[in-house]
């Protein structure tokens, strides 16, 4: 399986990172075949604009779908988004993996879904939803917050994470017919200790080690039923009891990075 990891941190020894190359390592360990656009390293400009083509489709106004539609038909994306178009169409499955800021993404990774999710490569001609051209692939996020998980539980500070999530989950994976898988979540790795930070590892190891397992949305209802993620999340534990991680080289290097 061709796997894209779409990653938005801006800091090396964060746990961010340190959750990407437990990503990255399990994946190819299963076999997988690993892309990963580190949008920081790679200094991804996420301003939308003429810049995203190399030729003009109405030089008197500037209708981004127009422009991108016209590129389509050509092949006239700048080289730096059609490289990253190209990734994405050869995926099987997309992950976006970023901190939440300010219940969103960093504008970084919204910035590169402006860019690549264009008219004419992701949707258009009525290929959206249940007939998107991305119909058949997967995508699911990989996220961190900074408060902990009963601040997202609906009753208190802020919505579910699902709830917050639903414009990724929905308005961009799902319009573009991506089936999306229930995402990981490590709450406030700034604010807990190394072995909570070390169990965030090792549960997203066992994530990725049995994705057939993983539910879906659709699978939950769309609006994400808590009853299954909370099952979920005791099936991961138990899978996780099973990891010895005094031996998991990527888990020990990595124990001590914070958000």
């Amino acid at each position: 399986m061709n796997v894209l990891i779409v990653y938005a941190h801006h800091e090396p020894s964060s746990f961010n990172a340190a959750l990407l190359q437990v990503a990255a390592s399990t994946l190819e360990e299963a076999g997988h075949r690993v892309t990963v656009s580190d949008l920081y390293a790679m200094k991804f400009d996420p301003v939308s604009d003429r810049r995203n083509f190399t030729t003009v489709f109405d030089p008197n106004r500037l209708s981004q779908q127009a422009e991108e539609a016209h590129a389509s038909r050509h092949q006239t994306f700048a080289p730096d988004l059609a490289s990253e178009m190209f990734k994405l169409r050869s995926c099987d499955l997309l992950i976006f993996h970023f901190p939440i800021w300010w219940l969103g993404m960093p504008a970084i990774l919204k910035g590169w879904v402006d860019r690549v999710f264009a008219l004419g490569v992701v949707y258009g001609g009525g290929r959206y939803f249940g007939n998107g051209v991305m119909r058949g692939k997967s995508a699911m996020c990989i996220v961190t917050v900074g408060g902990l998980e009963n601040d997202y539980d609906g009753s208190s500070k802020y919505a579910s994470i699902e709830t917050v999530l639903y414009p990724i989950h929905r308005g961009i994976l799902e319009f573009t017919g991506f089936e999306v898988l229930s995402p990981f979540v490590a709450y406030g790795p700034g604010r807990v200790g190394p072995a909570e930070r070390r169990a965030d590892l090792v549960a997203l190891r066992a994530r990725l080690e049995n994705l057939d397992l993983a539910p879906t949305r659709r699978a939950l209802g769309r609006d994400g039923a808590s009853a299954s993620d909370t099952e979920h999340r005791a099936a991961l534990s138990i899978a996780s009891s099973q990891t010895d991680v005094t031996r998991d080289s990527v888990v020990s290097k990595t124990l001590f990075a914070r958000r």
